[in-house]
C-alpha cells in the first residue's frame, strides 16, 4: 500500500507565489504605490493652487461649523464645537477622480485597445486557416474523384 506524500507547507507556499496572478498583484501594488506620489503631486502642485485662486490652497482648511465655537487645530483635529471638515473630503475626492482618470486613460483604455487588436488578429488568422483547410479539402476531394475515375476506366479495359 503506497501512501502519497502530501506537499509540505513550504512547497504549497512556493506554488502559491509562482502563480501568475500573485506576481501580477504584487507588481500592481508596487506601481500603485509609486503612482500615488505622482497623483498627490498633481493635486498639491496643480489642483490646490487652482482652487487656491478662489480661496485657500489647502483644501483641508475648508470646514462648516455646526455648533459654535468651532476651533480646528492645524493638524485637522476639532478642539471645540462640531465642525464638518468638507475640505478634506473634497481633497480626497479630487485625488480619487484624478487617479481614476489617469489609470483609465493611460492604462485601461490602451490595454483594452491592444487586446481588441490582438483578438482581431487572432480571429483573422483563424479565418485564414479555415479558408486554407477548405481549399485543401476541395483539392483532396478532386484527387479522390480523379483516382476513382482512373480506376473506373482501368476496369473497363481489362
Amino acid at each position: 500500500m503506497s501512501e502519497k506524500k502530501e506537499p509540505s507547507i513550504w512547497e504549497g507556499f512556493k506554488a502559491f507565489l509562482m502563480r501568475g496572478n500573485v506576481v501580477d498583484l504584487a507588481v500592481a501594488v508596487v506601481i500603485g504605490a509609486a503612482f500615488t506620489n505622482i497623483v498627490n503631486s498633481v493635486v498639491k502642485g496643480v489642483i490646490s493652487p487652482l482652487v487656491g485662486a478662489f480661496g485657500t490652497q489647502n483644501l483641508d482648511q475648508y470646514s462648516l461649523c455646526l455648533k459654535d465655537p468651532c476651533k480646528v487645530a492645524a493638524d485637522g483635529t476639532v478642539n471645540d464645537g462640531v465642525a464638518i471638515l468638507w475640505g478634506s473630503v473634497l481633497n480626497a475626492t479630487l485625488t480619487f477622480l484624478i487617479t481614476a482618470a489617469v489609470v483609465y486613460f493611460l492604462m485601461v483604455l490602451p490595454m483594452a485597445k491592444y487586446l481588441a487588436r490582438q483578438e482581431a488578429r487572432r480571429k483573422a488568422k483563424e479565418d485564414t486557416h479555415e479558408v486554407i483547410e477548405v481549399t485543401e479539402l476541395e483539392v483532396l476531394k478532386e484527387i479522390r474523384d480523379a483516382m476513382v475515375a482512373q480506376r473506373g476506366s482501368g476496369h473497363d479495359r481489362g
